[in-house]
């Protein structure tokens, strides 16, 4: 994005009062959950401020958690450290097993490809690392599963609620309550600019006289 257009964006959201996740009015959040699954052909976005959160969400949201075992061959050193620290053990290469999730980074040189990007994934979710868009750090966990989606919007709000019941604290499903609560909120201000950065990648190019 242009320097221009993140001035925009960023007074866009700041004139609205509305800068925190947890805002009930707030509309860069869904409209970026929104473009997302779009995109991607998914039917659920699970936005999270780090692509750890978004790992983290992804496993979390299938059950696996501390003295769990997944197939993920060749993680790097700092994925299998950090799967180290949730207690996760990842399988070695040769046990085979179907992976818990696949990941795909996203830079403003893929973005327009995000489509074909995500098809191949056969996971149950699919972790997206949003910030090579040039903001962030910010991450995605798309999904076809409810519950996945369900459990991952647990994880990221301290777990007692997600963003669409706090406000109202009527919903009981203590299933869904992750053992450890963590905080990976996205902040609306990152969320509007990684919509307008996505959003510009995926646009058609304008046809010029000469290709005419």
């Amino acid at each position: 994005m242009e320097p221009f257009d993140t001035a925009t964006v960023l007074a866009r959201v700041m004139t609205t009062g509305v800068v925190m996740s947890i805002e009930k009015s707030d509309r860069e959040l869904p409209g970026l959950e929104r473009l997302l699954t779009k995109q991607s052909g998914r039917t659920h976005a699970v936005l999270v401020n780090s692509r750890s959160g978004a790992l983290h969400a992804a496993l979390a949201g299938q059950g696996i958690g501390h003295g769990d075992e997944v197939a993920r061959p060749g993680l790097d050193a700092k994925d299998r450290s950090f799967l180290g620290y949730l207690g996760i053990t990842v399988a070695d290469a040769a046990a085979g097993g179907a992976p818990a999730y696949e990941t795909v980074a996203l830079d403003p040189g893929n973005a327009s490809r995000i489509r074909d990007l995500t098809r191949a994934a056969t996971a149950p979710a699919l972790v997206v690392d949003l910030t090579g868009l040039g903001f962030g750090p910010a991450a995605a966990v798309l999904t076809d599963d409810e519950r996945i989606w369900a459990r991952a919007e647990r994880l990221k709000i301290f777990g007692a609620y997600d963003l669409r019941t706090m406000w109202t604290q009527q919903e009981d499903a203590t299933e869904l309550v992750p053992g450890v609560q963590f905080n990976y909120r996205l902040s609306p201000l990152v969320a509007a600019c990684v919509r307008m950065a996505l959003s510009q990648a995926t646009r058609p190019a304008p046809v010029t006289g000469a290709a005419q």
